[in-house]
């Protein structure tokens, strides 16, 4: 057995410098691979990972716990520029949708890790707390209704050193949201050297045209440090994979000329003047004391569509009978206007109503319809401005002398700070008749956040094979979320409301001034984890957590750590823990208006707090946080060139947070509410809130493996990643439903796998990426059915796509490269398009939203690089 106390002194003073670096935020850049060749200091990094263990950085085969280490060259090897495609053609437990029609989560998409919701996966960046976006999914097909996670689109692939995965459980070490795992952004920190890229690319229709730009450089900062600077600014255009809706083409066959080819856009969004700058700084203050920053400036415009509305029957703009007749407005008390019955395909060329659209008569001068604005309908888009700031500030380093001798410490501060300016255009405020705008602001959330660590690390030599590992810290949170209202046409009450026309911004109505206002919450934490390897074959770990927010109390949290080396190469690892998540700030108290389709219907649905009035009539309650179980185990086998993990994980979640179903309020629940005091109800058909309504088991099975040899006189390297999840809804009432249940058992694959085969030469390397999507629920406009009411929904089959990329080194500094993603443009699920009507074929898409692969099909792509 090895002797703690014979310990070299340089290679003890190297593992403090590398448990400073794991704890507290900069990345495993230790003062040994300073020493090592370049080759052996990249090796170095692509293997070892900081998260998962407050004590020293561990490759990735001696975690206890399974961690997924992407490199920048591997994130460089990729069409898409946007960094939840790149993380995800890696880890097949993690998907991501494109979400086209989905509110504000077209702003913003979420992703899922292990099939929990976008929010149950902790985001850090140099190891510290990342802010959530203020987005909130509101149409998040099922699994993210209502989720609020991180906007990991600001982070560019050319800032980051590398991406660690920690598929486990964690909210014992890092706090709420690690329920499904941790995703850390390690920052290039090089003091010397940089890169250029352009990348050009569009899809094989020939649209979702993408122009990128990237640079990123490496300076010293004095003698002792460095400062990283990256920099992204890339425009895409807007993708659609649509039909013309049947009721429109009926419309134009009909003679309406106004109708546009395609009515109704699905696609992905059109971002533009999307610019990022990264930066990441640290300075060797002597003395065993480091000083370190880093924080980002990141904004862009998005711009989505929306459901078209109907120039017959779009309730509450052109008709309140489902199109029996059309809804008129009396602009003058003492004019009568007439009935207008549609009685024919297009009204537009009715008497009836060409008498009241003839600006010459005096009831056409008096009376008005929508029709006369909007004569082929409308179709509102939306989108917004999101701008996103970042700032850390800390110090580290080593106490000397005295009762704290020889403790590791960090101190730091974070700031985040998340704004979405959304706005309408194409759309009216029906309520204020032909004075109506067609664009508004309907006004701004902010997410804003701030965190304080002090974190500490002692090694306790106690006679085991290594010094015991103490971490114990403290932390201090306040988030707010903030509210602004649009302008005054966005929410406005016109004067037709009396007559039947909607209220606001059609589509998204704007924040009114008593929605507005700034809702924070503090909380602090304390933690402690201890860990230690026993023996030479034995790692075990201890990780408590106690947290108290000053809104719904506190909670105790644990978990469990071990590793047994069997052999040289074989070790087994098993953890256990208990997690939570807490709402956000934003979930208790954010009031919307959303337009989503009931039964193939469009409604206007309201988003209220849950401890509102009408939600409390309803069945909400006050929130309180998810709670989760955790068990995992698993298999390492290292031997020589190859590298294997087999991981199986069991995933209990208590109290989930999510939106509920929209619920229409009775006769009863509106005289109650009258008895309340409560204003206005008449006006809402339909209200749904944040509530803690239902549990699931979450269990699955990770399977990595790599193997590396000489082939083909270059170097090979074959890498294959396998994830089965399944997740079953355990209890849920009739506020979660059963079409959101169906949607979270069964919209994502249980099956994902992708296999990459890697070549490199003197002059030319390459890589061939297949990707693997199992069955899953095919599901349209959100329309999932239940007993007696069929939807859309369908079994989707399972699909395989293709990647590729040849680079080319035309010399030390020039590289270029070419490449497709879905090189062959295997298509998603088609949609049933073959009768007029069906619900499959009513709203203009071809294929069904959800595919895991997206909708856009096939690809392609040129790339230049300039190395200095």
């Amino acid at each position: 057995m090895k002797n703690p106390n014979n310990y070299n002194p340089v290679a003890r003073a190297v593992k403090f410098a590398l448990a400073a670096s794991l704890s507290f935020g900069i990345s495993a850049t230790a003062v040994a691979q300073e020493e090592q060749a370049p080759a052996a200091k990249e090796q170095a990094v692509e293997k070892i990972a900081v998260v998962g263990s407050r004590s020293a950085p561990r490759s990735i085969g001696d975690s206890p716990v399974p961690v997924d280490i992407i490199g920048g060259e591997e994130l460089s090897k990729n069409g898409n520029s946007d960094m939840l495609n790149l993380i995800s053609t890696t880890v097949p437990s993690l998907n991501v949708h494109s979400n086209p029609i989905s509110d504000a989560a077209t702003l913003i998409r979420p992703a899922n890790l292990r099939g929990l919701s976008a929010d149950s996966t902790l985001i850090m960046i140099n190891s510290k707390r990342r802010h959530k976006a203020s987005v909130i999914a509101f149409l998040g097909g099922g699994i993210n209704d209502g989720a609020q996670g991180a906007d990991l689109s600001v982070i560019p692939g050319i800032a980051v050193k590398q991406v660690e995965v920690l598929r486990d459980g964690a909210a014992a070490q890092y706090g709420s949201d690690a329920i499904a795992g941790v995703i850390n952004f390690v920052l290039k920190d090089a003091s010397e050297g940089g890169s250029i890229e352009v990348k050009q690319g569009e899809t094989y229709e020939g649209d979702g045209t993408s122009t990128e730009i990237a640079a990123n450089i490496g300076m010293p900062l004095t003698t002792d440090g460095f400062v990283n600077l990256s920099m992204q600014y890339k425009n895409v255009d807007a993708t659609s994979r649509s039909v013309q809706r049947p009721d429109a083409q009926a419309f134009a066959d009909a003679g309406n000329t106004a109708i546009a080819p395609i009515a109704q856009i699905w696609g992905s969004p059109e971002i533009k003047d999307d610019i990022t700058i990264f930066a990441n700084a640290g300075l060797d203050l002597g003395n065993g004391r480091e000083a370190y920053m880093f924080g980002n400036y990141s904004e862009r415009d998005v711009t989505g569509g929306f459901y078209y509305r109907n120039p017959h029957n779009r309730p509450g703009v052109f008709s309140n009978d489902e199109g029996e007749t059309l809804l008129v407005a009396q602009l003058d008390p003492n004019i009568a206007c007439p009935t207008v019955n549609i009685t024919t395909a297009n009204v537009l060329t009715q008497p009836d109503y060409l008498l009241i659209a003839d600006p010459n008569t005096e009831v056409g001068r008096n009376c008005f319809a929508f029709n006369e604005m909007f004569p082929g309908g409308f179709t509102p888009t939306f989108g917004g401005n999101i701008t996103d700031t970042s700032l850390s500030i800390g110090t580290k380093g080593e106490f000397k002398g005295g009762w704290l001798d020889e403790i590791l410490y960090d101190f730091s501060g974070t700031v985040g700070r998340n704004e979405s300016t959304y706005k309408m255009t194409n759309t009216i405020n029906a309520s204020l008749g032909p004075d109506s705008p067609t664009e508004f602001n309907p006004g701004k959330y902010i997410q804003l956040e701030k965190t304080f660590n002090a974190d500490f690390v002692k090694y306790l030599p106690v006679g085991l094979y290594e010094d015991l590992t103490l971490a114990f810290g403290a932390q201090w949170t306040e988030e707010s979320f903030e509210v602004v209202s649009g302008d005054v046409a966005s929410f406005q009450v016109g004067p037709l409301v009396d007559q039947g026309f909607s209220i606001g911004s059609n589509g998204f109505p704007g924040f009114k001034p008593e929605d507005a206002g700034v809702y924070s919450r503090r909380n602090y934490a304390v933690y402690s984890d201890i860990e230690a390897d026993v023996t030479e074959d034995i790692l075990l770990g201890f990780a408590l957590r106690y947290e108290d927010y000053d809104t719904f109390g506190d909670t105790l949290n644990y978990k469990l750590t071990a590793q047994f080396r069997l052999t040289d190469d074989l070790a087994m690892r098993y953890s256990h823990s208990t997690g939570f998540r807490a709402p956000t700030v934003g979930q208790a108290n954010v009031s919307n208006v959303q337009t989503n389709l009931s039964s193939g219907v469009l409604v206007d649905s309201a988003l209220l707090p849950p401890t509102n009035p009408v939600s409390v009539e309803l069945g909400g309650t006050e929130l309180t946080p998810e709670e989760s179980k955790s068990f995992a185990g698993g298999l390492v086998y290292t031997p020589g060139d190859f590298f294997f993990t087999l991981d199986y994980y069991f995933i209990q979640v208590d109290d989930r947070i999510s939106q509920s179903s929209k619920i229409n309020l009775t006769d009863a629940n509106r005289e109650a509410l009258r008895a309340a005091g409560v204003k206005n109800v008449d006006s809402i058909q339909q209200v749904s809130f944040f509530t803690n309504d239902f549990d699931t088991t979450t269990q699955g099975i990770d399977f990595v493996a790599s193997y590396s040899t000489n082939l083909l006189q270059g170097r090979s390297s074959f890498n294959l990643a396998y994830n089965w999840n399944k997740t079953e809804v355990d209890s849920a009432t009739a506020i979660t439903g059963l079409d959101k249940v169906s949607r979270l058992e069964n919209d994502l694959p249980n099956h994902r796998a992708t296999f990459t085969w890697s070549q490199s030469w003197d002059d030319i390397s390459m890589f061939v990426r297949s990707n693997y999507y199992g069955e899953y629920q095919g599901v349209h406009v959100d329309w999932v059915g239940t007993p007696g009411s069929p939807g859309t929904e369908v079994n989707a089959s399972a699909k395989v796509t293709f990647d590729a990329e040849v680079s080319y080194f035309i010399n030390d500094a020039f590289i270029v490269s070419a490449g497709a993603q879905n090189i062959f443009d295997t298509k998603p699920e088609r949609l049933n398009l073959s009768a007029v009507g069906e619900p499959n074929g009513a709203f203009g898409a071809k294929y069904y939203e959800t595919s895991p692969m997206g909708i856009n099909g096939g690809y392609w792509y040129l790339k230049g690089t300039y190395k200095f």
